[in-house]
């Protein structure tokens, strides 16, 4: 935490003192999660889960425009789970522009993909697994990024020097697993304790006709850690493996349909697998009188990795399908809504989203979410939340 603290201080020392424009903004959200049924593990709480939400938002740029600045540090004050009370600084990066070249360096969020059910491609930052289970939301990631774009397309490269551990709940959490994952043990390939080995990705990307190509090349720590056995029953020892990953994104637009595909081919110290997420969006537009418009989603899920916890990181998403539908009704307060399921094609479990969010006046957004679990098999890594269904009721105001 202090490195990326001093990082941020570093950055803002950096700006030229010429003048330049600042855009400050601030946000701060209260937020309650009731979860319908008491905790599957001892120590978990109940029910209610309360919890305060702060982020910044700093802004630079240049008379020339040439330089930017961004800086957007998070909080989160937890009253059940204080491993889920923690900062961490999102986005603290100086960029510099050119005609064709771009440089940005310091802590940034990077997204790759099209798909909506599973991010695979996704790898560049850790998931800020104490927020959702959604993989959503990331912690910022340290970087040098140098990116290009010319006629045959975007090419950019990423130099990582530190490594993000993933966050975890606590004993007294909910949506975790049934021990305590002790973050302080945690191991890493090549004899380093602190995962301080150098990543390095690379992605091209392009516009080719109603196609959109993306081609990823990573090489460093896994950011799914294996959970490996602790001196004691009820603690997991996470472990980060080196791995070479490729990956292939593409989106097919064609009038209402949207047609998506991720895949990866993953070389880890014990397995080579191959993982792809792929299906379709259709749109009907204009489905009331007002203009609102609605889109049916469906995607399916296939992982090869090994069932072994000890050989591989643990995922629910090896053979299932997923269906869902968007409504956006177009209105001055943006509402909007998305729900979906995910079925295991061998066993039935299901876990589902539902979320609807709209603005009340010119500050002030008022998010519901609801998350459920249903029919999970016991042999399914779903079984650990079974116990979880909650709804989540959240409201921001932004200055």
């Amino acid at each position: 935490m202090h490195k990326h603290i001093a990082t941020s201080v570093l950055l803002m020392a950096s700006v030229p003192a010429m003048g330049g424009d600042f855009d400050v903004g601030a946000s701060i959200g209260t937020e309650v999660r009731t979860f319908f049924e008491d905790g599957a593990f001892p120590g978990q709480f109940d029910t209610f889960q309360p919890s305060l939400q702060l982020e910044g938002d700093v802004r630079w740029q240049s008379d020339s425009g040439a330089w930017d600045m961004v800086i957007v540090p998070y909080a989160r004050i937890d009253g059940q789970d204080d491993r889920r009370s923690h900062f961490d600084m999102r986005e603290a990066y100086l960029r510099w522009s050119g005609d064709a070249w771009t440089v940005r360096a310091g802590l940034a969020k990077v997204f790759w993909g099209v798909a909506e059910s599973r991010h695979l491609v996704d790898i560049i930052n850790q998931y800020d697994a104490v927020e959702d289970i959604d993989e959503e939301d990331k912690l910022g990631q340290p970087m040098l990024e140098v990116s290009t774009i010319q006629n045959w397309g975007q090419i950019t490269g990423y130099v990582m020097p530190f490594f993000r551990k993933r966050t975890f709940p606590g004993l007294d959490g909910r949506l975790r697993f049934p021990g305590r994952v002790d973050n302080d043990l945690a191991r890493f390939d090549e004899g380093a304790d602190d995962g301080q080995d150098v990543d390095f990705a690379l992605r091209y990307s392009h516009y080719i006709g109603d196609w959109d190509v993306g081609l990823s090349f990573f090489h460093g720590a896994s950011r799914e850690p294996r959970l490996l056995p602790g001196s004691t029953p009820d603690v997991f020892v996470p472990f980060y493996d080196d791995i070479t990953q490729v990956g292939l994104d593409l989106q097919y637009t064609k009038d209402a349909w949207l047609w998506k595909f991720e895949g990866i081919i993953r070389d880890t110290p014990f397995e080579t697998f191959e993982a792809a997420v792929g299906g379709f969006e259709y749109t009907f537009y204009g489905v009331t009188d007002t203009g609102a418009d609605l889109g049916v989603l469906m995607e399916y899920q296939y992982d090869g990795r090994s069932d072994d916890f000890l050989e591989a990181a643990p995922t629910i998403a090896n053979n299932d399908l997923f269906v869902g539908a968007r409504l956006a009704l177009n209105d001055a307060e943006d509402t909007d809504f998305l729900g979906g399921f995910v079925t295991d094609m061998e066993d039935g479990s299901i876990s589902g989203l539902v979320e609807a969010s709209r603005r009340f006046g010119d500050n002030w957004v008022l998010e519901v979410e609801s998350r459920f679990f249903a029919n999970a098999d016991s042999g399914n890594l779903l079984s650990v939340f079974r116990r979880d269904s909650h709804f989540t009721l959240r409201l921001t105001r932004y200055f």
